[in-house]
């Protein structure tokens, strides 16, 4: 979330997509329901499904699934077209005014300037900024002669050309088109080798043109890439009726109306978004209109995401994906010779105009991984070994989670730790998930109860003699439940919470930390006595605990807050001194010379001398604004609100008086607020500093340059892998160009010729928990068995009533469970032909209570879904693909 949870309640508009909170989030959902009652707000909702929270909305529109762009593609069009645009903001705090380079191509026919149909990925040089400074008297003139369009010239990369209507298909996760991911915009990312050819670089001085008249400024190529999105084309993509998109359109812009800059509007997703070959974006197609509307950094504004698990954001901010670090630190690639290497690659230099001013914070890049390799290396790190740099691995392909699986099945990877991970259930295509832990030599499971992944061999189909077969080792570690341990939360606000055992947990089951310490120094200990190929980065690995086999989590917070290796003084703050040893009060006192530790720069301060920040339970709020600053604590230095200087106008004065969050002080010289400002305190508005800090440029981006997304710097609506319809913006290039799909014999797609023409969704229930509550009894006696939700319509057709079986095919497999007739989920209209979509709950499996008294069919959801991903996050396609069904 760029904003929080309570400020939901600042609002005055709301438009819920990809997500369910009133059912998936209940509690937070109290947010939104009070933003109704207090301010008068308005909620729009679009699903695939008519929820609870759709019940209680101003306004909801059935979506196919998977067509989301489209849909706020036509927004974004809208406002362009009725001049709902937050003007001095998009001049000011966005790249709207930057020009692009000569050469750059919008995707009229499906592909941008610069792709390769023989390697499916793309030279993006020229999806960059033009050099050269202010242009903005000569703007009427380039636009006068006609200048460069973005669609005149011919597509860069040699042996570019219009491509396919296919993506890449890889057969061992090295081949096909590279993905964007963590590593994209630190260079040559994951698959770095040191090429000779160094990549593009953001230029210092950027052109721009303050009346957005250029024809190659980022708003006039906008205008123009979203012109097509207009409301009859995003009505035949997304079967929207065009009297209803209008109707959306005109009131989520209406905030906007006549230029005023008051109110403010968020945008709410979940996991509805994330899980398409094209989730991310989906992500950047809401930013963009968020940051056209002037809503980022604003009270009651922002794009929210309503994380699917209660620890998904603190996992992420601590590396728990393949490619970063944590604090988001990129991963070192073979390309990094040596630390100097890594740090030139992966820290930004500044790209904006000569006149404005950047803070460009990643500068401080080498501070964070210094304190980070202390943290992880003690002593051993020291500059002459460039910090134990080395020690850290060197990521060579690329580890999803799909490739991982894939490999497995391949043969590849001969063991897998599943640590509260049930990788049977999650898929997608489980078949091939099952059929890969059948080839693994070991497997180690850590749960708390007996689930798919570990009894793989149960799944329904592999017969007894191919259980005699199976040599996987398979070995148990007996984990502890959330409510058996301590420690942190981060939630979807970023707000670290402390949480404290509830119960200790039962018979010889061992918390997390206890389980992972006594495998790691029993690997340590081997190492010592018996070496290895590469024993330093194990043997040197900083273990100070004050008990080394279960570290205490109060340890290892204040481990990774960071602490003093030397006495410390800092120029900002004069007079001040932390002394060796002391904890650090925050990232701005970490040093790149070693004399400072953090095993995460983003957590710096939440533990510090004064003690657990993240403890605290204090429940004023001065502000009324839901700020509550001594309520646990928020990353990065305890901001509710991240961008917040964008809540100010250019002069430093609040849109909206009545919520001010930080504002300018003359006479102090300073930044001031209610929040913690997220800027340079002592930046003054004339220096034009822009407010979002972490890009080069300072401001937001609407045209994201360079290797930033794997398929565009503007988002362009796709099909999904598995669609009822060609693209009907552009049928010759109808999915993503960039995609990774599969070719071993498991990895099949369907289509509608091959009777596959009902689109399928998946989605959690408020009754259960993903895949633990089906153990639980109340939970089963809530919802005791799964279903198929089948519109009316459909179930009329294939003859079929609530309450009896259907059976749910795709290219991958079979699903049978009970018919739930709803009038939830309507018949639509897509490109000219009726569709129909059908939901299906992921609860059930093989295991479980239900399970085990035969009152299931004994197959996991994910058996359906298609292996295909996401080029940049590499998150799987579950929810939306094709199906056909039938009466059981």
């Amino acid at each position: 979330m760029t904003n929080g949870w309570i400020d939901i309640k600042n609002t005055d508009m709301m438009l819920i997509m990809g997500g369910n909170p009133a059912e998936n989030h209940p509690c937070g959902f109290k947010w939104p329901i009070e933003a109704k009652k207090t301010r008068n707000a308005k909620m729009i909702v679009v699903d695939p499904r008519f929820t609870r929270t759709a019940a209680v909305a101003d306004l909801f529109l059935q979506i196919r699934a998977g067509t989301d762009i489209a849909f706020l593609g036509g927004l974004i069009n809208y406002a362009i077209e009725h001049e709902r645009v937050a003007w001095d903001y998009v001049k000011n705090y966005t790249n709207a005014a930057f020009l692009i380079k000569d050469g750059f191509q919008l995707p009229e026919d499906g592909l941008y300037s610069g792709f390769n149909s023989q390697t499916q990925a793309y030279d993006k040089s020229t999806w960059n900024y033009e050099e050269g400074g202010n242009v903005t008297n000569s703007a009427g003139a380039a636009a006068a002669s006609g200048g460069a369009s973005g669609q005149s010239s011919q597509r860069g990369g040699g042996a570019a050309d219009k491509g396919s209507s296919g993506g890449a298909r890889s057969g061992d996760g090295q081949q096909g088109p590279l993905g964007g991911g963590h590593q994209a915009a630190g260079g040559p990312g994951a698959q770095g080798t040191g090429a000779a050819n160094p990549a593009p670089a953001l230029p210092s001085n950027v052109a721009y043109d303050l009346s957005l008249q250029h024809p190659r400024s980022v708003y006039q190529l906008l205008k123009r890439q979203y012109s097509r999105y207009t409301p009859r084309m995003v009505s035949s993509i997304t079967g929207i009726p065009e009297a209803d998109f209008i109707k959306a359109a005109e009131l989520f812009t209406s905030i906007r109306n006549d230029g005023d800059m008051k109110k403010a509007a968020t945008i709410i997703y979940a996991v509805g978004w994330t899980q398409h070959t094209f989730g991310t974006q989906i992500i950047r197609t809401a930013a963009i209109l968020q940051l056209l509307l002037g809503n980022v950094g604003r009270a009651g504004g922002g794009v929210n995401a309503l994380r699917g698990h209660s620890n998904i954001q603190g996992a992420t901010d601590m590396g728990g994906v393949f490619d970063i670090l944590p604090g988001y630190l990129k991963m070192p690639n073979p390309g990094d010779a040596d630390f100097a290497t890594y740090l030139k690659r992966i820290t930004p230099t500044p790209s904006k105009p000569s006149e404005w001013d950047s803070y460009n914070y990643w500068s401080n890049t080498p501070k964070f991984a210094v304190s980070y390799l202390k943290a992880m290396f003690g002593d051993a790190a020291k500059k002459e070994n460039d910090f134990a740099f080395h020690y850290l691995p060197k990521i060579d392909r690329r580890y999803s989670w799909v490739e991982m699986w894939d490999r497995m099945y391949k043969g590849e990877i001969k063991g897998h730790i599943a640590f509260g991970m049930n990788g049977v259930m999650i898929g997608p295509n489980s078949r091939k998930n099952i059929e890969a832990l059948k080839k693994a030599d070991w497997l180690v499971v850590c749960e708390i109860f007996p689930d798919e992944t570990s009894e793989f061999w149960r799944a329904p189909g592999t017969s007894p003699e191919e259980m005699k077969e199976i040599k996987t080792a398979v070995y148990r570690l007996p984990g502890a439940g959330f409510a058996e341990k301590d420690g942190t939360f981060v939630n979807s606000a970023r707000w670290l919470q402390w949480k404290y055992a509830a119960v200790a947990p039962p018979g010889q089951a061992r918390v997390d930390q206890e389980i992972l310490a006594r495998i790691f120094l029993k690997i340590r200990e081997l190492y010592a006595k018996e070496g290895g190929k590469f024993p330093d980065a194990i043997l040197n690995a900083s273990w100070s605990y004050s008990k080394p086999e279960n570290p205490s989590l109060a340890e290892v917070a204040k481990e990774i807050n960071g602490r003093a290796l030397s006495d410390l003084t800092e120029d900002s703050q004069p007079g001040a001194t932390i002394k060796t040893g002391q904890q650090l009060p925050g990232f701005a006192w970490l040093k790149d010379d070693g004399s400072t530790a953090c095993g995460n720069w983003l957590y710096s301060g939440s533990w510090t001398e004064a003690g657990a920040l993240m403890q605290r339970r204090g429940t004023d709020d001065p502000s009324g604004l839901g700020i509550f600053p001594s309520w646990g604590w928020s990353w990065p230095a305890n901001r509710r609100v991240m961008y917040n200087r964008a809540s100010c106008d250019p002069a430093g004065k609040p849109w909206d008086s009545e919520r001010r969050q930080v504002w300018w002080n003359e006479a102090a010289h300073r930044w001031a607020g209610n929040d913690v400002p997220d800027f340079k305190a002592d930046s003054p508005p004339q220096s034009h500093m822009g407010p979002f800090i972490m890009n080069p440029e300072g401001i937001g981006r609407i045209f994201a340059p360079l290797a930033a997304f794997a398929e565009g710097p503007f988002p362009e609506h796709y099909e999904p892998v598995e669609s009822p319809i060609a693209n009907p913006l552009h049928p010759k290039q109808s999915i993503n160009p960039v995609i990774k799909l599969f070719n071993t014999d498991l990895d099949k797609y369907g289509t509608p010729e091959q009777g596959f023409n009902v689109v399928c969704t998946t989605y959690r229930l408020t009754e259960h928990y993903h895949y633990w509550t089906k153990n639980n009894p109340m939970n089963v006696q809530l919802v005791p068995e799964p279903f198929v939700e089948v519109p009316v319509e459909l179930a009329r057709e294939i003859g079929v009533e609530g309450g009896q079986k259907v059976r749910v095919s795709t290219a991958r497999a079979q699903y049978v469970a009970k018919a739930m007739v709803t009038r939830r989920i309507k018949p639509m209209t897509i490109d000219g032909k009726t569709v129909y979509q059908i939901g299906v709950p992921i609860h059930w499996g093989y295991r479980g209570i239900a399970e085990d008294s035969g009152k299931t069919s004994l197959n996991p959801v994910n058996l359906l879904s298609p292996t295909a991903m996401d080029p940049n996050a590499y998150t799987p396609e579950y929810k939306g693909f094709l199906a056909k069904i039938e009466k059981a």
